[in-house]
């Protein structure tokens, strides 16, 4: 039984750039992930996000401005009537192999942990082969979102053995919902 969704941030929450998403005003949440995160957590589920953020370690991104976007995504989250159970964000460049920057999985660990929930409930949600492996190197579920670069990533993730594809986090919350009813 899954008890624990992880959610990578741009491409699956939000719109993703190739130039970063540097401020709170280039922050645009996808058509209804917000309300899936509200569903979700309606629903019983752990909600926490788990995010690569290397325009940090590139210095494109400023710290405070990271936290202007987190915090909006919480105040938006409270609109719903919901807020994460955590948010977890590496902010290192992927040559400074960093053990919690994915595809390597010390945030998906260190988010279960926190929240004591084991890898056997557990299910990674992203839109890159990078969660992905992530999660098989955590050793939790998979499910790749389209949306994002997730199109682009579908036949390696498939190959790589993602547990499923969705359309959206709006897709993945419908399904996880209507398992939980069954």
């Amino acid at each position: 039984m899954t008890r624990l969704i992880l959610l990578d941030r741009d491409g699956v929450i939000n719109a993703d750039s190739p130039d970063y998403i540097k401020d709170v005003d280039e922050w645009v949440p996808l058509p209804g992930a917000l309300e899936a995160i509200a569903a979700l957590k309606q629903s019983g589920f752990l909600v926490a996000v788990c995010t690569n953020q290397s325009g940090i370690g590139r210095g494109i991104v400023a710290p405070a401005a990271l936290e202007r976007i987190h915090r909006r995504l919480a105040e938006r989250l409270a609109e719903l009537g919901v807020r994460l159970d955590g948010l977890r964000y590496c902010p290192h460049r992927p040559e400074e192999d960093c053990p919690c920057r994915k595809p390597r999985p010390g945030m998906l660990l260190e988010s279960m942990q926190a929240l004591g929930v084991g890898p056997d409930e557990t299910l990674f949600v992203g839109d890159d082969v990078r969660d992905v492996e992530a999660a098989r190197a955590a050793g939790c579920r998979s499910a790749l979102v389209l949306c994002g670069r997730g199109r682009a990533a579908e036949a390696e993730a498939r190959a790589l053995g993602v547990d499923w594809v969705e359309e959206d986090l709006a897709a993945v919350a419908r399904r996880l919902v209507a398992e939980e009813r069954c």
